[in-house]
């Protein structure tokens, strides 16, 4: 796989949608986190769509992306969001949500503006959970991306495991899985990495 380059195109295919997936993930899933928890109304409206998402059999909705969408990287993209998306929203609006009443007191007590107290207060010290949803976000990323090409599109590395399978080529396939398995590692421990150097350890989320 090395050799004939078969792998590195198998990645090239895959990470595209991954990447654009998780980045819109990212500024979709923290803006709507944050107006969930700061806004009564869209909490009502939005949080328990995300719920309903994050407990739903994700594989349900990928054929459905696939009947508007078609097979191309728009179909790969959407699955990725549709699982890392409830993961980010959710994380965000919880950190929110839980801010120190006592900063927001101080806030308040100088007069800070609802922008101040947002800018100033409420995100720095949601960012550690915040962060953490990110990380997660980006885990479930890889799974949709996998479960889009297993599934549906004939392409990136999923395609390579299912061509291996069809030939009964098991160390191929298996060595395929292994890579994969090992790059989405690697992330989440850099990530991880980054966020125990930037955030306090007491305060990071899970």
């Amino acid at each position: 796989m090395l050799a004939d380059g078969s792998l590195a195109t198998a990645y090239l295919s895959t990470l595209q949608p991954l990447l654009l997936g998780v980045v819109l993930s990212a500024f979709l899933g923290v803006g709507l986190g944050t107006i969930c928890g700061l806004w009564r109304t869209g909490e009502w409206l939005v949080i328990p769509v995300f719920i309903v998402l994050q407990a739903a059999p994700v594989a349900a909705f990928i054929p459905m992306v696939t009947f508007v969408y078609g097979i191309g990287m728009t179909a790969k993209t959407l699955a990725v969001m549709i699982l890392a998306l409830p993961v980010i929203v959710l994380n965000t609006y919880k950190a929110v949500r839980n801010v120190n009443e006592s900063l927001l007191v101080m806030c308040r007590s100088f007069l800070g503006t609802r922008w101040q107290t947002v800018a100033k207060i409420i995100l720095p010290d949601a960012s550690p959970v915040i962060f953490a949803g990110l990380r997660l976000g980006v885990a479930a990323g890889f799974v949709g991306v996998v479960l889009a090409e297993l599934l549906i599109t004939p392409t990136g590395i999923g395609d390579l495991i299912t061509f291996h399978r069809s030939r009964a080529d098991y160390a191929e396939m298996y060595a395929t899985i292994a890579s994969i398995v090992a790059l989405s590692t690697l992330t989440l421990v850099f990530l991880q990495w980054v966020e125990v150097r930037v955030f306090r350890p007491e305060s990071r989320g899970a």
